[in-house]
């Protein structure tokens, strides 16, 4: 069993940057690969970034690349999420998820095991 948990989030002006964390805890959290997605108010869970277990390979979605950035302190056993530019559309409750078997889509929110809470992402205009 793996534990999550998301932190960082906030009310933030269009334009500025936040920084997410996403600490697990529990079985091997560390070796496993990991992902951010988001969900706004009536709409489906988007695939936002993920990252290998060992940092050597990451994933975007296309609508966010170029402003968004995952990495991962494994000493830690912490994901981050860096955003910067932020715009009022990426308001959302953004949400860490791990334990994707082995050839797994990334994107597809289904095939993630474990799931933190969530943290409010706000941005105003």
């Amino acid at each position: 069993q793996v534990q999550l948990v998301e932190s960082g989030g906030g009310l933030v002006q269009a334009g500025g940057s936040l920084r997410l964390s996403c600490a697990a805890s529990g079985r091997t959290s560390s070796s496993y690969d990991t992902g951010w997605f988001r969900q706004a108010p009536g709409k489906e869970r988007e695939f936002v970034a993920a990252i290998t277990w060992s940092g050597g390979s990451t994933y975007y979605s296309d609508s966010l690349k170029g402003r968004f950035t995952i990495s991962r302190d494994n000493a830690k056993n912490t994901v981050y999420l860096q955003m910067n530019s932020l715009k009022p559309e990426d308001t959302a409750v953004y949400y860490c998820a791990t334990g994707l078997p082995w050839g797994g889509s990334y994107s597809t929110p289904s095939a993630w095991t474990y799931w933190g809470q969530g943290t409010q992402v706000t941005v105003s205009s």
